[in-house]
């Protein structure tokens, strides 16, 4: 079964003149009690930060911190004495476990576009840890799905992550396909950048989602030159 999620149906906050962000999940001041959730995919926002301005340091713990840099760069310190930068195509992951804080700030002179993801961990009680690498992944390889992170198995030139679950970026040129193997007991959540794909006969346009269960392939193609965002997470593993 695939849910169509249109671009029109995030919730938008600006609860700062710096900040613009669309939240596809509950989080902050938006509450919805149908949508906390998609597996252990717990917050995807899709943020814009006005320049010389950003998150000052605050608190996290037991969640998977993914942040997929899109335009600009982000400035990152936390107290495990990681003082960081992170350009476009660039990948962050944080695993707050036991409780990290950290500030996330745009100290340069044009905005900057990022995707922050939490994952609910697969185990618990874990120390703060750190990883980012240079994946190139917004003019990397084309016409196929690129796994960005991963706690599924090891891999190289991908950023480990402590849940069930892959992280996927594709370029896909118009005309071009792909088949994503799945199972009926594992998810899929699908998040268009740009452009338009076809999953299995629904058209995304940006920033439309698509929320996938009981499936076992699905088949993308590219309706125009698109970029968009798959993950593969387990159906029903934990206390979602």
């Amino acid at each position: 079964m695939l849910a169509h999620i249109p671009a029109a149906a995030r919730h938008h906050a600006a609860p700062v003149a710096w900040l613009s962000s669309y939240f596809l999940f509950s989080f902050a001041d938006y509450f919805d009690r149908n949508n906390m959730h998609f597996g252990p995919l717990r917050v995807f926002n899709d943020d814009t930060v006005a320049p010389q301005n950003g998150f000052p340091q605050h608190p996290h713990s037991e969640m998977e911190i993914v942040t997929l840099v899109l335009e600009g760069e982000v400035s990152h310190e936390d107290t495990m004495g990681n003082r960081t930068a992170i350009p476009a195509g660039e990948v962050q992951r944080m695993t707050a476990g036991t409780g990290v804080a950290h500030s996330e700030m745009n100290r340069q002179d044009k905005p900057l576009h990022l995707y922050q993801l939490w994952f609910i961990p697969s185990q618990k009680g874990l120390a703060p840890s750190y990883e980012q690498k240079d994946l190139g992944f917004l003019k990397g390889k084309k016409n196929e799905l690129v796994p960005l992170v991963t706690g599924q198995r090891v891999l190289e030139d991908v950023v480990y992550m402590n849940s069930n679950s892959t992280i996927y970026w594709s370029n896909l040129d118009c005309g071009k396909k792909l088949t994503f193997k799945t199972f009926p007991i594992r998810l899929t959540f699908i998040y268009v950048k740009e452009g338009s794909i076809s999953v299995n006969g629904t058209v995304l346009g940006p920033n439309d989602q698509a929320r996938i269960d009981a499936e076992d392939v699905l088949a993308i193609e590219a309706t125009k030159d698109a970029q968009f965002i798959l993950i593969d997470l387990p159906g029903s593993e934990a206390n979602y």
